[in-house]
Protein backbone atom coordinates (compact mmCIF):
# COMPACT_ATOMS: atom_id res chain seq x y z
CA UNK A 1 0.00 0.00 0.00
CA UNK A 2 1.35 3.53 -1.24
CA UNK A 3 2.21 5.11 2.06
CA UNK A 4 -0.37 8.36 1.48
CA UNK A 5 -3.14 5.94 1.87
CA UNK A 6 -1.59 4.32 4.92
CA UNK A 7 -0.50 7.09 7.19
CA UNK A 8 -2.54 10.22 8.26
CA UNK A 9 -0.38 13.13 8.90
CA UNK A 10 -0.70 16.57 10.30
CA UNK A 11 1.47 19.47 11.23
CA UNK A 12 1.32 22.56 12.81
CA UNK A 13 3.93 25.24 13.58
CA UNK A 14 2.65 28.59 16.17
CA UNK A 15 5.20 31.33 17.38
CA UNK A 16 3.88 30.95 21.22
CA UNK A 17 2.93 33.63 23.49
CA UNK A 18 6.51 35.11 24.11
CA UNK A 19 8.70 35.21 20.74
CA UNK A 20 8.08 37.81 17.86
CA UNK A 21 8.85 35.31 15.10
CA UNK A 22 8.75 31.76 14.42
CA UNK A 23 12.35 29.83 13.96
CA UNK A 24 10.49 26.23 13.60
CA UNK A 25 9.47 24.96 10.30
CA UNK A 26 7.68 21.73 9.48
CA UNK A 27 7.18 19.70 6.30
CA UNK A 28 5.08 16.58 5.94
CA UNK A 29 4.50 14.51 2.39
CA UNK A 30 2.34 11.63 2.64
CA UNK A 31 2.95 9.77 -0.58
CA UNK A 32 7.06 9.58 0.30
CA UNK A 33 6.43 9.16 3.82
CA UNK A 34 8.43 11.67 4.76
CA UNK A 35 8.39 14.11 7.90
CA UNK A 36 10.59 16.87 8.90
CA UNK A 37 10.78 19.31 11.61
CA UNK A 38 14.29 21.60 12.50
CA UNK A 39 13.89 24.32 15.38
CA UNK A 40 16.28 27.26 14.50
CA UNK A 41 18.81 29.32 16.52
CA UNK A 42 21.07 32.25 16.10
CA UNK A 43 20.75 36.22 15.60
CA UNK A 44 17.81 37.80 14.71
CA UNK A 45 15.82 35.76 11.79
CA UNK A 46 18.99 33.17 11.87
CA UNK A 47 17.23 30.49 13.40
CA UNK A 48 14.77 31.00 10.84
CA UNK A 49 17.15 31.02 8.52
CA UNK A 50 18.79 27.70 9.33
CA UNK A 51 15.27 26.45 9.90
CA UNK A 52 14.03 26.91 6.46
CA UNK A 53 17.02 26.11 4.86
CA UNK A 54 16.99 22.32 6.36
CA UNK A 55 13.36 21.87 5.83
CA UNK A 56 13.69 23.04 1.79
CA UNK A 57 16.62 21.47 0.95
CA UNK A 58 15.97 17.96 2.52
CA UNK A 59 12.41 18.28 1.42
CA UNK A 60 13.54 19.02 -2.22
CA UNK A 61 16.81 16.60 -2.02
CA UNK A 62 14.83 13.53 -1.14
CA UNK A 63 11.53 14.51 -3.15
CA UNK A 64 13.60 13.91 -6.23
CA UNK A 65 14.25 10.20 -4.93
CA UNK A 66 11.62 6.90 -4.76
CA UNK A 67 12.02 6.20 -1.14
CA UNK A 68 9.85 3.39 -1.40
CA UNK A 69 12.34 1.23 -3.97
CA UNK A 70 15.68 1.21 -1.56
CA UNK A 71 16.67 -1.11 0.70
CA UNK A 72 16.28 -0.04 4.44
CA UNK A 73 20.57 -0.01 4.41
CA UNK A 74 20.23 2.37 0.99
CA UNK A 75 17.60 4.70 2.47
CA UNK A 76 19.91 5.64 5.35
CA UNK A 77 22.85 5.86 3.60
CA UNK A 78 20.81 8.51 1.56
CA UNK A 79 19.57 10.46 4.80
CA UNK A 80 23.50 10.66 5.90
CA UNK A 81 24.71 11.90 2.98
CA UNK A 82 21.53 14.81 2.55
CA UNK A 83 21.56 15.80 5.76
CA UNK A 84 25.35 16.23 5.72
CA UNK A 85 25.01 18.25 2.85
CA UNK A 86 22.38 20.07 4.09
CA UNK A 87 24.47 20.57 7.58
CA UNK A 88 27.40 22.18 5.26
CA UNK A 89 25.20 24.39 3.30
CA UNK A 90 24.05 25.89 6.67
CA UNK A 91 27.55 26.67 7.77
CA UNK A 92 28.80 27.88 5.15
CA UNK A 93 26.40 30.79 5.03
CA UNK A 94 27.01 31.32 8.60
CA UNK A 95 30.21 31.86 7.63
CA UNK A 96 29.77 33.63 4.53
CA UNK A 97 27.60 36.11 5.62
CA UNK A 98 27.99 38.17 8.57
CA UNK A 99 24.30 38.39 9.63
CA UNK A 100 23.83 34.58 9.50
CA UNK A 101 27.32 34.19 11.94
CA UNK A 102 26.39 31.64 14.90
CA UNK A 103 23.12 30.37 13.04
CA UNK A 104 22.10 26.49 13.54
CA UNK A 105 18.99 24.40 14.34
CA UNK A 106 18.06 21.43 15.57
CA UNK A 107 16.42 18.43 13.25
CA UNK A 108 14.30 15.97 13.91
CA UNK A 109 13.06 13.48 11.37
CA UNK A 110 11.09 10.67 10.04
CA UNK A 111 10.77 8.02 6.89
CA UNK A 112 8.06 5.60 6.94
CA UNK A 113 9.43 2.58 4.87
CA UNK A 114 7.94 -0.79 4.26
CA UNK A 115 6.32 -1.20 7.59
CA UNK A 116 9.25 0.66 9.52
CA UNK A 117 9.92 4.01 10.67
CA UNK A 118 13.40 5.83 10.52
CA UNK A 119 14.04 8.78 12.41
CA UNK A 120 16.72 10.96 11.78
CA UNK A 121 17.77 13.45 14.87
CA UNK A 122 20.15 15.93 15.39
CA UNK A 123 19.84 18.16 19.16
CA UNK A 124 17.16 18.45 21.31
CA UNK A 125 13.50 18.04 18.60
CA UNK A 126 12.03 14.65 19.90
CA UNK A 127 10.26 11.98 18.59
CA UNK A 128 7.61 9.92 20.48
CA UNK A 129 5.46 6.99 19.79
CA UNK A 130 1.90 5.92 21.18
CA UNK A 131 1.15 2.72 21.08
CA UNK A 132 -1.71 0.79 22.69
CA UNK A 133 -1.74 3.17 26.14
CA UNK A 134 1.91 4.05 26.09
CA UNK A 135 4.22 6.63 25.49
CA UNK A 136 7.98 6.63 24.79
CA UNK A 137 10.36 8.81 23.73
CA UNK A 138 11.99 7.57 20.36
CA UNK A 139 15.12 10.21 20.70
CA UNK A 140 17.36 11.16 23.70
CA UNK A 141 18.38 14.79 23.52
CA UNK A 142 21.56 15.69 22.72
CA UNK A 143 21.64 18.93 24.85
CA UNK A 144 23.78 19.40 28.25
CA UNK A 145 20.91 18.95 30.48
CA UNK A 146 20.67 15.22 28.93
CA UNK A 147 24.17 14.83 29.88
CA UNK A 148 23.51 16.32 33.17
CA UNK A 149 21.06 13.51 33.49
CA UNK A 150 22.52 10.69 32.12
CA UNK A 151 25.79 11.36 34.83
CA UNK A 152 23.44 11.42 37.66
CA UNK A 153 24.16 15.22 38.69
CA UNK A 154 20.49 15.93 38.17
CA UNK A 155 16.87 14.01 38.33
CA UNK A 156 14.69 14.14 35.37
CA UNK A 157 12.39 15.67 37.92
CA UNK A 158 15.12 18.36 38.70
CA UNK A 159 15.89 18.92 35.10
CA UNK A 160 12.20 20.17 34.69
CA UNK A 161 13.30 23.67 36.49
CA UNK A 162 17.05 23.87 35.18
CA UNK A 163 18.56 26.62 33.57
CA UNK A 164 20.25 24.79 31.18
CA UNK A 165 17.20 23.51 29.12
CA UNK A 166 17.54 24.87 25.76
CA UNK A 167 21.48 24.46 25.81
CA UNK A 168 22.12 21.19 22.98
CA UNK A 169 25.53 19.41 22.81
CA UNK A 170 24.73 18.72 18.63
CA UNK A 171 22.74 21.23 15.71
CA UNK A 172 22.90 21.57 12.07
CA UNK A 173 25.30 24.71 10.50
CA UNK A 174 27.55 24.82 13.85
CA UNK A 175 30.76 22.41 12.45
CA UNK A 176 31.49 21.51 9.16
CA UNK A 177 30.36 18.33 10.22
CA UNK A 178 27.63 16.87 12.28
CA UNK A 179 27.04 13.87 14.15
CA UNK A 180 23.51 12.59 13.01
CA UNK A 181 21.94 9.76 15.12
CA UNK A 182 19.59 7.68 13.23
CA UNK A 183 17.44 4.37 14.49
CA UNK A 184 14.94 2.63 12.92
CA UNK A 185 11.98 0.60 14.96
CA UNK A 186 8.78 -1.83 13.23
CA UNK A 187 5.58 0.07 13.31
CA UNK A 188 2.16 -1.10 13.58
CA UNK A 189 -1.16 -0.13 12.88
CA UNK A 190 -2.74 2.40 15.36
CA UNK A 191 0.34 3.51 16.20
CA UNK A 192 0.75 7.39 16.23
CA UNK A 193 4.16 9.11 16.12
CA UNK A 194 4.59 12.68 17.56
CA UNK A 195 7.76 14.87 16.34
CA UNK A 196 8.27 18.00 18.60
CA UNK A 197 10.41 21.15 18.76
CA UNK A 198 11.15 21.40 22.78
CA UNK A 199 8.48 24.48 22.79
CA UNK A 200 6.33 21.38 23.41
CA UNK A 201 8.09 19.05 25.93
CA UNK A 202 9.19 21.46 27.73
CA UNK A 203 5.71 22.94 28.57
CA UNK A 204 3.65 20.18 28.57
CA UNK A 205 4.66 17.26 30.72
CA UNK A 206 4.18 13.24 29.24
CA UNK A 207 1.68 12.41 30.88
CA UNK A 208 -0.17 15.58 29.62
CA UNK A 209 0.87 14.75 25.86
CA UNK A 210 -0.61 11.38 26.38
CA UNK A 211 -3.48 12.12 28.13
CA UNK A 212 -4.34 14.22 24.81
CA UNK A 213 -3.14 11.70 22.38
CA UNK A 214 -4.92 8.93 24.05
CA UNK A 215 -8.69 11.05 24.44
CA UNK A 216 -8.19 12.81 20.77
CA UNK A 217 -6.35 9.77 18.56
CA UNK A 218 -9.48 9.63 16.15
CA UNK A 219 -8.72 12.97 15.46
CA UNK A 220 -5.25 13.97 14.64
CA UNK A 221 -5.78 17.84 13.45
CA UNK A 222 -7.88 17.94 16.78
CA UNK A 223 -4.42 16.46 19.04
CA UNK A 224 -2.20 18.34 17.37
CA UNK A 225 -4.14 22.03 18.04
CA UNK A 226 -4.88 20.81 21.31
CA UNK A 227 -1.16 19.61 21.95
CA UNK A 228 -0.13 23.60 20.92
CA UNK A 229 -2.77 24.75 22.63
CA UNK A 230 -1.56 23.43 26.00
CA UNK A 231 2.17 24.41 25.50
CA UNK A 232 0.35 28.03 24.89
CA UNK A 233 -1.72 27.99 28.25
CA UNK A 234 1.22 26.93 30.31
CA UNK A 235 3.45 30.05 29.34
CA UNK A 236 4.33 29.59 25.95
CA UNK A 237 7.73 30.78 26.06
CA UNK A 238 9.28 29.13 23.26
CA UNK A 239 8.22 28.05 19.20
CA UNK A 240 6.11 25.07 19.10
CA UNK A 241 5.55 22.41 16.65
CA UNK A 242 4.13 19.06 15.91
CA UNK A 243 3.71 16.83 13.29
CA UNK A 244 1.62 13.63 14.27
CA UNK A 245 1.32 10.83 12.00
CA UNK A 246 -1.07 7.75 12.72
CA UNK A 247 -0.35 4.56 11.23
CA UNK A 248 -3.98 3.44 9.54
CA UNK A 249 -2.63 0.20 7.34
CA UNK A 250 0.34 -2.15 7.03
CA UNK A 251 2.93 -0.05 4.21
CA UNK A 252 4.90 -3.14 3.22
CA UNK A 253 6.33 -2.96 -0.22
CA UNK A 254 5.22 -6.62 -1.85
CA UNK A 255 7.35 -4.86 -4.75
CA UNK A 256 10.14 -3.72 -3.51
CA UNK A 257 12.91 -6.42 -5.35
CA UNK A 258 11.78 -4.92 -8.96
CA UNK A 259 11.62 -1.59 -8.26
CA UNK A 260 15.14 -2.07 -7.09
CA UNK A 261 15.72 -3.67 -10.00
CA UNK A 262 14.39 -1.09 -12.07
CA UNK A 263 15.98 1.42 -10.18
CA UNK A 264 19.32 -0.42 -11.10
CA UNK A 265 18.61 -0.27 -14.72
CA UNK A 266 17.98 3.14 -14.96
Amino acid sequence: MDPSDALEIFALTDPGQVRSHNEDAVFANPGQGLVILADGMGGYNAGEVASGMTVTLLADSLGRQDLRCMSGAALEQLLRTEIQAVNQAIHQAADSQPQYAGMGTTLVMGVFHADRLLVGHVGDSRCYRWRQGNLACLTRDHSLLQEQIDSGLLSPAEARYSQNRNLVTRALGVESVVEVELTGYDVAVGDIYLFCSDGLNDMVEDEDIALTLQTLAANLPLAGGQLVQLANDNGGRDNVSVILVKVKASFKESGSWWRQWLAWLK
